[in-house]
């Protein structure tokens, strides 16, 4: 039965119903055309893989919506393989091709047309066979991609079975390893494997065979050429069809280039760290046998080298010699044994010429060996062939010495090792510029010191003198006028007295021999006599107290903290000249007493305030107020001195308040409480 117009299954005529039945319930497509192409029958399976259901007898050759060829071109219906055979009456073997469907997909068809004949022998048309291997051509595409990135990387990507026999090799695994493929196929992969490391690959292949998944292990494996490679390796269980795990596959990278570079890294860090390091240690140091002893250490270090020397440019009667100054890597005792470096051709270019000096081989330079009377090396000395020698230049220009280093070994110093030791003896020699500079000003200041002291002592003497012949003229009857002059005189003398006390204590302090006598005392008792003087002597300020009802015990020197009190009153008065009140607190907190004396006097700026406790600092706007700049200075000696601290607070035009804070005596208070 045919039918026509309508879309439909259908079949030649005198098909077997049996075969028919076979046909439709077939999975793989097939359909048939007649002589003159017309499509004549379609089972189900032709339709699922069209996408459609085409019209029998009125659409030819096949029922696929848009045909293509294995390129790509678009491929006409009546040039199709069931149509070539049909116009040429020759049959074909296989054929590939692509479709399209309505839905937009695509898909890969392996085609099988064949010519039909009725019983009698005659053509009837032909039947075709369409085989879909979408799939298997995607697996083929993905094999093939699979292999070309396998191939085309620079890791090493291997396989084994689980016996270790290697069964695939790629380039990266080449040119990682120096094995080729022919020389490693069917081998163990142990023969990559350090002998030390060969329990590794057990381990492995125990995590292997259990499905464990070994990522980024880092370890070491052999050269074709018995160099050692660094590598991080990824292990991963491979499986059949049926989920067996039959082997491993293994890819392999060579971290030969990041472990350089991470001590690379590593390495630069620590120079920088040191760099840092050496220059705090040197720019904070005024000490010269430190500042060389830190920049010796640290460059023999930092270069490498099996020793390294400090030498002073000195000069002999001969003027050819130099002094060792400071040694690192080596006892010094073996440079104590044999004679210093000369002026010779090796050592003039640094010491002489202001250059710098690297030499692979120092043995093979051309005036090595020439000067008399060691010819070369001394007996005794280091085995030297790698040389450096970098000049230390003052900020005259002057050459103070040479940072000296030397290896056994040819070769170890570098470009980077130069530029390094080059930038720390820079920084040295303004360090030693600034030593030098340094001693020079403590030497003067030590003078003044001696001078200081010295002359305070001296006018100590005659002032007290002048002052015990003006107390006694004081206690005869006299005219008035000659009474006031005596009492001048007295007053003046006591001025000068009181200076003399300040420069002395200064020069005391500053040679560490103010000594202080200890005990335990009520400092509010002593506020309370020292403000009663004053309310009595001082005739322009009112002394305003608030010192609270309760004792206030401390541990300390009684005339020294008195005298800190008397120098802030007496400042609160003197810096106050247009006011009449200066104020007085005392307070305790936490263990700790703080005196307070405040004025309403001129004030302080920022600048004077960071001044205010160095020796000999008068603001600029104090003119016409007596005094030599001590008193706050010996104030803060005497409070650094019980542990205690000094503050100030100030606007400048308003006035300003001094405070000190100083422990309380907790054991006796604690007693006190108890009885």
């Amino acid at each position: 039965m045919q039918i026509k117009n309508k879309p439909g299954i259908g079949g030649p005529g005198g098909m077997d119903v049996e075969f028919r039945q076979l046909l439709e319930d077939s999975a793989v497509a097939v359909c048939t055309c007649d002589v003159k192409g017309r499509l004549t029958y379609f089972n189900k399976a032709a339709v699922e893989l069209w996408g459609r259901t085409p019209y029998l007898q009125n659409e030819s050759w096949c029922g696929s919506w848009k045909m293509y060829s294995p390129d790509g071109a678009p491929m006409p219906l009546e040039e199709s393989p069931i149509a070539r055979i049909i116009k040429s009456g020759k049959e074909e073997g296989k054929s590939e091709i692509n479709i399209e469907c309505p839905d937009g997909t695509f898909k890969n068809l392996l085609v099988f047309p064949r010519f039909l004949f009725d019983k009698n022998g005659k053509l009837q048309g032909a039947h075709n066979t369409l085989v879909d291997i979408t799939e298997q051509k995607k697996d083929h595409i993905k094999k093939e991609t699979l292999s070309a990135i396998v191939q085309s990387s620079d890791d090493a990507i291997i396989s084994k079975d689980l016996q270790g026999i290697i069964t695939s090799w790629n380039r990266g695994a080449q040119e990682i390893f120096g094995h080729s493929e022919e020389e490693v196929i069917g081998r163990s992969i142990k023969l990559l494997i350090p002998e030390e490391r060969l329990s590794e690959e057990n381990v492995i292949l125990d995590k292997i065979k259990r499905g464990i998944k070994i990522e980024h292990f880092e370890t070491i494996r052999k050269h074709k050429l018995g160099g050692e490679i660094p590598v991080s390796i990824t292990v991963s269980p491979v499986k059949d069809s049926r989920g067996n795990i039959v082997g491993a596959s293994k890819v392999a990278r060579d971290i030969t280039s990041r472990i350089e570079s991470q001590a690379a890294m590593e390495k630069y860090i620590q120079n920088l760290e040191t760099l840092n390091t050496v220059g705090k240690s040197i720019s904070e140091n005024l000490d010269v046998q430190g500042i060389l002893q830190r920049v010796t250490d640290a460059t023999t270090l930092l270069t490498g080298a099996g020793f390294g020397a400090f030498f002073y440019n000195n000069s002999d009667e001969k003027g050819n010699s130099f002094k060792l100054f400071t040694l690192s890597g080596a006892p010094r005792k073996i440079f104590d044994n044999m004679a210093m470096p000369r002026h010779t051709d090796i050592f003039l270019p640094t010491f002489r010429d202001k250059k710098v000096m690297r030499v692979d081989d120092i043995t093979k330079h051309a005036d090595f060996g020439k000067n008399a009377p060691f010819k070369g090396m001394p007996k005794g000395h280091f085995s030297v062939a790698s040389y450096l020698a970098i000049p230390v230049i003052s900020k005259s220009g002057s050459v103070i010495g040479g940072l000296l280093y030397g290896h056994p070994e040819a070769g170890k110093f570098t470009e980077e090792h130069e530029l390094l030791v080059v930038n720390i003896a820079a920084q040295a020699a303004v360090s030693l510029d600034n030593s030098k500079l340094f001693e020079q000003v403590k030497s003067l200041s030590e003078k003044k010191d001696e001078f200081i002291a010295l002359a305070s002592h001296e006018l100590k003497t005659p002032l007290t003198t002048i002052k015990g012949y003006l107390q006694v003229l004081a206690k005869k009857e006299a005219d008035k006028m000659s009474q006031l002059f005596v009492d001048r005189s007295l007053y003046q003398v006591e001025k000068l007295q009181t200076l003399v006390e300040d420069l002395l204590n200064m020069s005391r302090i500053e040679s560490g021999q103010l000594n202080f006598n200890i005990e335990v005392f009520d400092i509010k008792e002593m506020l309370r006599e020292i403000i009663e003087t004053f309310s009595y002597s001082s005739q322009s300020h009112r002394v305003i107290e608030d010192l609270g009802n309760n004792p206030v015990i401390i541990r300390g020197d009684r005339q020294r903290i008195e005298q800190a009190i008397l120098n802030l009153i007496t400042n609160a008065i003197k810096y106050s000249p247009k006011a009449d009140e200066i104020f007085i607190n005392l307070e305790v907190v936490n263990e700790k007493t703080t005196v307070r004396v405040r004025d309403k006097g001129i004030g302080l700026t920022g600048e004077q305030r960071q001044q205010l406790f160095t020796r000999f600092y008068r603001a600029e706007d104090t003119k016409g107020i007596s005094g030599l700049g001590l008193g706050l200075y010996l104030t803060k000696q005497i409070i650094d001195r019980h542990g205690g601290i000094i503050e100030v607070s100030s606007e400048y035009g308003e006035g300003s308040e001094f405070s000190f804070t100083l422990p309380l005596a907790v054991q006796e208070l604690k007693k006190e409480k108890a009885i």
